[in-house]
Parts: structure tokens; sequence; C-alpha cells
């Protein structure tokens, strides 16, 4: 496993990929040895060949559909070959196709032929972020006692 997941977690998120609703649009990726799976952003991201390639997100638009990650450079030609593409008017470096397209479902299978085939224009390079530690909590303070009045 990758980025110290264990084989539980793995079967989780991918368990989770095929219940999300466009789990079943990004299907035939799950059946490469490379594929990984990972909570991301309240959505699914989508690994294969090393690299990250697709965050199945379903909140309000603008984060409802396929994220494709990609450079700014591959930006335009994978939009004139895949004009339901647009940029993401949040995270500009990515490419958005909105479950509201008209072609959503033919757009999604061809980013996927084009995933599996390795196109270097989709993905990025992603390094296992640093595990984070929990720094322990401080105890609360303590009141302080009130200093008794001699009497």
């Amino acid at each position: 496993m990758r980025y110290g997941e264990s084989d539980t977690a793995a079967a989780r998120a991918l368990a989770r990929l095929r219940r999300h609703r466009y789990g079943a649009v990004v299907e035939r990726l799950t059946e490469e040895p490379s594929f990984l799976a990972k909570s991301m952003f309240g959505g699914m991201a989508c690994y294969l060949h090393g690299r990250m390639m697709l965050i199945l997100i379903d909140k309000r638009p603008p984060w409802r559909g396929l994220l494709v990650l990609t450079t700014r450079a591959a930006q335009p030609a994978l939009v004139a070959e895949l004009p339901a593409l647009g940029v993401h008017p949040v995270i500009a470096k990515w490419l958005l196709l909105p479950d509201a397209a008209d072609d959503f479902e033919e757009t999604a299978a061809r980013v996927v032929e084009l995933i599996r085939a390795d196109d270097p224009r989709i993905g990025v390079e992603s390094t296992p972020g640093k595990s984070r530690r929990r720094r322990p909590r401080r105890p609360a303070a303590r009141p302080r006692a009130r200093a008794r009045s001699g009497a």
C-alpha cells in the first residue's frame, strides 16, 4: 500500500468510491493495479500511475462534478479536445467537468480513457504529506485559590 494506508483503509476508500454519486463513471480506473482512492476535500481523490488524477466531488456548484487535475500549460489542449471541461472558478489550476454538462457521462468516459492511457496532460505528482501529529491538549487552567483575608 502507498502512503502508509492499511489494506482495510484502502478497501474502505474503494467501497466509498463505489457508493459515490460519480463512482460508476470512474469504475474502470479501479481495474488498474496502481489505482488508489482517498478522501479529500469532502470528495474522493483518484490516483493512478503515481499521480493524483481526479477528485469526485458532490457538493454545491462549483463543487459538483469531476475535478481534473492538470497544469495550466496543459489546460488549453484538454479544453480543445473536451469542450465540456472548463477552468474551475476557485482552483484555476484544475479543470472542472460539471455534472450539469449535457455530455457529462461521455466526457467523463473520455477523461477516464486518457487517464488509463497515462496521458501526461492529466495528473499532478503527489508526495505524501507529513503526518500531522496532534499537539497534546493543555490541561485546563486551574482556578487560582483566593487569597484569604486575615482576621
